[in-house]
């Protein structure tokens, strides 16, 4: 591509992004003062990435200009200023005057690092991301281990409100906070709320806490409990007879049909619906990479929108709870604006308007409405968005999930919201002792966010204290990234939902 219609396309692009600021403005003008600017930014970086800009990093950089691949943050002043570059080469004038309201590169890392500190309370730069780690029942009665672990680095202790109880709960909270003032360190209290997660229920009274599972096996998901004596009977005569199993949201199996693909244990086991008669749904097994299904794993319909609330009965009975107790809430199956909206709500009738509130990613309907929903949640100083990868594999597809996860992590950064790197880091050296190869690059492209979580095990020490030797050693090589910049569909439709008059 010659310089003349390099400038000319950059130019167009130029012209598009102001053409749309009064727009652009109104929507900025909605969100709290702290997030106005980024709301900016992000606006336009969705008029920039509803283009196809590969065709011009190439050209870019044979010129020695900087390309448009890496200023998602400062999206307006880096096209000012590589137009400005391209006109002094031709020795044209360049005397378009760049808004007061674009951020720039210094003021873009200002922003996040802000933004950060706001949620998180620490944003040192050179001290890589925050280390968040989930809490299990065993650690509400050793201190000393906790204590250990904030120590080794854990800043953020996450309690997950769909397991245990309020009991425990307060003993988690006991702990940490003793364990932090122990170590002399502050330590950020966060609390996932459940949501409409749907779980495999046994009999309660069952003593087996798994069933064996292979594929072409039968489960029978009933409405009505299933007794105890026709779940044990069914494990007798398995697999010639399905086994019946409850969910923890049976009101779901009206909704679903033959043919629908249905995934346990963030895919490790698939089916598909064979039958469905009154009060049964029949799947029948399709893969099985594990041998076994455990009591209360998740369950997903991967395309099927099954009209659940974001926030449940039980969320609402939580949330009292987590507004006296917690510095950060953890929003479980967000899916649109309108969920943040009603979150809001009711923390703002419980007088929590300073909680910080972490949006978590988990479904295909999520990602699709994420520059909405950032939108909205910018309406709060104190925010962030977890990518929590289990479930968002299997809503789009583990082929895909890569490609989500950075697209997320591009729009996070536009409009400079910190993120949480979730799901199974470093799971085999937490539970096992032994990280795997691909665990510790996993760990890697963590690094580009603020936030990474790990999950309970036995080893746990351990892997806080290789995340943080590894994070510390990738803050001197990696600061967010570079990449080609194809026209984004989600950037495309969010301008004609959002951006146009």
């Amino acid at each position: 591509m010659e310089i003349h219609t390099l400038t000319q396309t950059l130019e167009s692009l130029y012209g598009e992004i102001l053409e749309r600021e009064p727009r652009m403005a109104a929507l900025a003008a909605e969100v709290h003062p702290r997030y106005q600017r980024s709301a900016l930014n992000l606006a336009r970086y969705l008029v920039l990435r509803s283009h196809d800009l590969r065709p011009l990093h190439d050209p870019l950089s044979e010129l020695g200009v900087s390309s448009l691949r890496s200023g998602e943050g400062y999206v307006l002043s880096n096209l000012h200023n590589v137009l400005g570059h391209l006109k002094r080469m031709q020795d044209q004038p360049w005397d378009q005057e760049l808004p007061e309201n674009a951020v720039g590169f210094r003021g873009s890392r200002v922003l996040q690092q802000d933004h950060t500190q706001t949620l998180f309370g620490r944003a040192e730069e050179g001290e890589g991301p925050e280390i968040m780690v989930t809490l299990s029942r065993s650690l509400a009665d050793n201190p000393e281990k906790l204590t250990r672990m904030v120590r080794e680095g854990m800043s953020v202790a996450r309690i997950n409100l769909a397991r245990d109880d309020r009991p425990t709960w307060e003993k988690m909270l006991s702990g940490i906070r003793q364990a932090a003032a122990e170590a002399g360190r502050e330590v950020r209290i966060y609390m996932d709320l459940a949501g409409p997660k749907i779980r495999m229920l046994f009999p309660r009274e069952a003593t087996q806490t798994h069933i064996p599972v292979a594929e072409a096996d039968r489960i029978a998901l009933r409405r009505e409990p299933v007794s105890l004596t026709e779940f044990e009977e069914a494990l007798e005569r398995y697999p010639e007879k399905p086994i019946p199993l409850n969910l923890s949201l049976g009101h779901i199996l009206e909704q679903l049909q033959a043919g629908d693909r249905v995934s346990f244990d963030d895919g490790k086991i698939t089916a598909e619906v064979a039958a469905h008669t009154p009060g049964e749904v029949l799947l029948e097994l399709r893969s099985a990479h594990l041998p076994q299904l455990k009591a209360q794993k998740g369950m997903n319909v991967p395309g099927k929108d099954l009209g659940l609330p974001s926030l449940t009965p039980a969320d609402e009975n939580n949330l009292e709870f987590v507004a006296r107790e917690a510095d950060i809430v953890g929003y479980s199956f967000v899916n649109r604006a309108e969920d943040v909206r009603q979150l809001y709500t009711r923390l703002d009738a419980l007088g929590a308007k300073d909680l910080g509130v972490v949006l978590k990613i988990e479904t295909a309907r999520a990602f699709n409405n994420l520059p909405a929903i950032l939108l909205e949640g910018m309406k709060r100083p104190r925010i962030g968005v977890m990518i929590a990868r289990g479930d968002l594999a299997v809503e789009v597809g583990f082929e895909r999930v890569s490609e989500v996860q950075h697209e997320i992590l591009w729009f996070c950064e536009a409009a400079h919201v910190p993120v949480i790197w979730a799901t199974q880091v470093l799971d085999q050296l937490a539970k096992k002792g032994m990280a795997t190869r691909a665990e510790i690059s996993d760990v890697t492209l963590g690094t580009r966010t603020e936030c990474i979580m790990l999950n309970k095990g036995s080893h746990i020490l351990e892997a806080i204290r290789i995340l943080r030797t590894i994070t510390q050693r990738m803050q001197a090589h990696v600061s967010k990234k570079k990449d080609t910049a194809r026209k984004l569909d989600v950037a495309y439709r969010s301008v004609q939902s959002l951006l146009e008059d």
